[in-house]
C-alpha cells in the first residue's frame, strides 16, 4: 500500500496541472465523470489559496440563486470555486462579464460533469479565458503511487525501455475489475457492485437527461450493455441499430450523449496520411474498467475462464490507462488505433507532434510467439524511421526483445516506467 492510500488520500497527477493554469488564466475548469474526485481537487487546490469562496450547484439554494442573480452570484475576491457549473450555464455570461473587466489570473475555478464545452445551452466558452483540465477516475500509478510516465519513457527510450514485474495475469484483472472510480477502489466486492449500478441509474435518469431530453432510457440501458460486449472494438452505429430497432440517428446521439458524460470514449483510425488501405472506423472503450466489468457481469475470475473476456477487458484497460497520461505527459501525443481493409491491426498508437509513432499491441496471455509481432511489423515496414518502437504489453513478468524496435513489456511497466 502507498503512502498516499494509508494517508486516505490519493495524489492526483491534476493537480500541479489546475495550480499552474490558475496562476495565468482567469478560469479554470475541471471536467470530468462523475464521482471522478474533482470536488476533491478543487478543494485541495483551494487549500494552497487566500482567500478563496466555495459553491456547489449541487445545493438547491445555490442553485435558485445563480439562475436568478448571476451577477450577484459570482461577486467575490480572491478565488471562487463552483462546483458542477453545468447545472446554471447562464453563468458564464457573468463570468465572461466579471473577468473581462478584472483580467486578473486565478479568479475562477470551475467543475462539471458533463463535457462543458459540448453543452448545447451553452452561449460562449470564455475564449482566450479559460482552460480546462480534464480528470479521468484514478490511473494505477495514482493508485500505486508510481511515475505513470510510460508516453514519455517510451518517445524517450524506444526499444531500449525495459521494466521486469512481479505481477501476473490475475492480478491485471483483479485492476481492471475494480477500476478507477475513487468510491469503487475503497469499496470490497460486492459493495463495488451496489456503487456502480447505483452510477448508471444517476447517470441515466439524470446527467443524460441535463445535457439532452432521452424519451427511450430503457434502450439506452439496452445500448450500454450492447457496447460491453463491443468494447476493444470498432464502433459501427448501423449495427447497433439494427439490435435496437433504433434509428440510425438516434443511436449516433445517444453514443454522443454517452462519450459527453465520460462514459465511453472513442479512438480514432489512424492512416499515417499514405496507408490508403486504413479503415476510417473508431473503436470504442469505456472510460472506467469496473464499469465495463460490472456491465459485462464478469468479475477476475470470470473474466480468467476459457470463455470470459479478459482479451478486451485488458486492451480496453490500457488504452484507457494511455489517455489518462496524455492528459499530463510532456510529450504532446494523439491516441489512434490503426486497422487496414486485411484486417492488419495495431491495438494503439500514439503518434508524436512531430510524426514518430510508437504502436503498441495488448496481449492477455503470459507467452507471446513471433507472429503476435505481426501488425507491429507492418506498422514498422510502412513507416521506416518515423516508427521508433513497438511493444505488445503482455501479462508475462519479463522485458524481451523480439527484432528490431520490437519489444515484449510486462503490462505493468504503463504505471512503472519514467523517462
Amino acid at each position: 500500500m502507498s503512502s498516499a492510500q494509508r494517508s486516505g488520500l490519493i495524489a492526483r497527477k491534476a493537480q500541479a496541472m489546475v495550480a499552474e493554469a490558475l496562476d495565468d488564466t482567469r478560469v479554470v475548469t475541471i471536467n470530468g465523470a462523475r464521482q471522478s474526485g474533482k470536488s476533491t481537487l478543487a478543494q485541495l487546490v483551494a487549500s494552497t489559496r487566500d482567500p478563496v469562496r466555495s459553491l456547489t450547484l449541487d445545493d438547491h439554494v445555490a442553485l435558485r440563486a445563480a439562475e436568478e442573480d448571476p451577477v450577484g452570484f459570482i461577486e467575490h475576491d480572491g478565488l471562487l470555486i463552483i462546483d458542477e457549473v453545468q447545472r446554471a450555464t447562464g453563468l458564464f455570461l457573468s463570468i465572461k462579464a466579471d473577468v473581462d473587466a478584472d483580467p486578473r489570473p486565478g479568479r475562477f475555478l470551475l467543475t462539471g460533469s458533463a463535457q462543458v464545452l459540448a453543452l448545447k445551452s451553452l452561449p460562449d466558452a470564455l475564449p482566450g479565458r479559460m482552460e480546462t483540465i480534464e480528470l479521468w477516475p484514478f490511473s494505477q500509478g495514482e493508485i500505486a503511487d508510481t511515475p505513470d510516465r510510460f508516453i514519455d519513457a517510451a518517445f524517450t527510450h524506444g526499444h531500449q525501455l525495459t521494466h521486469d514485474s512481479d505481477l501476473r495475469r490475475r492480478d491485471y484483472l483483479d485492476r481492471a475489475a475494480i477500476g478507477g472510480f475513487p468510491e469503487a477502489v475503497r469499496r470490497t466486492d460486492r459493495r463495488r457492485a451496489a456503487f456502480f449500478e447505483s452510477y448508471l441509474d444517476t447517470l441515466i435518469k439524470r446527467d443524460v437527461q441535463e445535457i439532452s431530453a432521452i424519451e427511450r432510457t430503457p434502450q439506452l440501458r439496452k445500448l450500454l450493455q450492447l457496447l460491453a460486449v463491443r468494447s476493444a472494438n470498432l464502433l459501427v452505429p448501423a449495427t447497433l441499430s439494427g439490435e435496437l430497432d433504433l434509428h440510425r440517428s438516434s443511436v449516433t446521439r445517444y453514443l454522443a450523449l454517452l462519450e459527453t458524460v465520460f462514459l465511453i470514449k472513442t479512438i480514432p483510425a489512424w492512416s499515417g496520411g499514405a496507408t490508403y488501405r486504413a479503415i476510417g472506423t473508431p473503436k470504442l472503450a469505456f472510460v472506467d474498467t469496473g464499469l465495463l466489468c460490472h456491465l459485462l457481469g464478469q468479475g477476475p475470475a470470470r473474466l480468467a475462464d476459457p470463455g470470459g473476456a479478459a482479451g478486451t477487458v485488458l486492451e480496453n484497460f490500457v488504452l484507457m490507462e494511455l489517455a489518462r497520461q496524455l492528459t499530463w505527459s510532456d510529450e504532446r501525443a494523439t491516441l489512434w488505433h490503426y486497422r487496414t481493409k486485411d484486417k492488419v491491426e495495431v491495438d494503439a498508437v500514439l503518434e508524436a507532434a512531430d510524426g514518430r509513432v510508437i504502436g503498441i499491441e495488448v496481449k492477455s496471455a503470459a507467452t507471446l510467439h513471433k507472429p503476435d509481432f505481426a501488425g507491429l511489423r507492418h506498422l514498422q515496414e510502412r513507416l521506416g524511421d518515423r516508427f521508433v518502437a513497438g511493444y505488445i504489453l503482455y501479462s508475462g513478468q519479463h522485458s524481451l526483445s523480439f527484432g528490431d524496435r520490437l519489444r515484449a513489456l510486462p503490462i505493468e511497466t504503463l504505471w512503472r516506467a519514467a523517462p
